[in-house]
C-alpha cells in the first residue's frame, strides 16, 4: 500500500506506519523541510501536491487542514492524488471555548515551527459539507482520542479531535457523519 504523508513535519506518524504489517510505503510533502526527517520528504507550495493524478492508494493530513487558508482547496488537491482514501486527524470547533483552546494548544505547539496559524477550525457541520462538496463519503470516525495526560485532558481531550477515514466516492450520500 503506498500513502502520501501531507504535512508530515519529521515523518515519525509514517516512520511508525512503515513498519506495520503489511508494511506501507509513505512518503512526506511539506511547506517547511526540516532536517531529519524518518521518511523522504518532498517540499510543496501548500496548495497544489506535485504529483499526478491516484498517485497514492491513500493520503493522510494530521492536523494540517486547520493550518491552511483554503482547507477545501488543500482537501481537493489530497483527493486528486489519492485512489482509495482519505486519513484526516483535525479538530471540531463548536463554541467559542474550542476556539480558544484550539489556539492556544495550536500556539504552544507550532510557533516555533514558523508553521502558519491561522486558527481555521472547523464545526462538525462545517466539515460535512467540505467532505461532501470533495466526494468523500466518511466510512469511520473516532471522536474520543484521549491523547492527552489525564492532568490536560479535561481541558484538551473533550469534544475537540477526530480521526475520519473517508472514502473517494462519486454520487453517494454520507448521512453517517453526526
Amino acid at each position: 500500500m503506498s500513502g502520501l504523508d501531507v504535512g508530515c513535519g519529521t515523518g515519525e506518524i509514517s516512520h511508525r506506519m512503515r513498519t506495520q504489517k503489511p508494511p506501507v510505503n509513505i512518503i512526506g510533502a511539506e511547506i517547511n523541510l526540516r532536517k531529519g526527517t524518518l521518511i523522504e520528504v518532498v517540499e510543496f507550495n501548500g496548495q497544489n501536491l506535485p504529483f499526478s493524478n491516484d498517485s497514492f492508494d491513500f493520503v493522510m493530513l494530521v492536523d494540517v487542514l486547520h493550518h491552511v487558508e483554503s482547507p477545501e482547496k488543500l482537501l481537493a488537491e489530497c483527493s486528486r492524488v489519492a485512489r482509495q482514501f482519505l486519513l484526516i486527524k483535525d479538530h471540531f470547533a463548536e463554541t467559542h471555548w474550542d476556539i480558544v483552546r484550539l489556539r492556544l494548544m495550536d500556539w504552544i505547539g507550532n510557533y516555533f515551527y514558523n508553521i502558519p496559524l491561522p486558527f481555521n477550525y472547523l464545526s462538525r457541520q462545517r466539515w460535512k459539507l467540505l467532505f461532501q462538496k470533495n466526494n468523500l463519503v466518511n466510512q469511520e470516525t473516532i471522536n474520543q482520542l484521549n491523547i492527552y495526560p489525564r492532568l490536560t485532558s479535561f481541558l484538551f481531550n473533550k469534544n475537540l479531535h477526530f480521526i475520519s477515514k473517508l472514502n473517494l466516492s462519486k454520487g453517494k450520500k454520507d448521512d453517517e457523519y453526526e
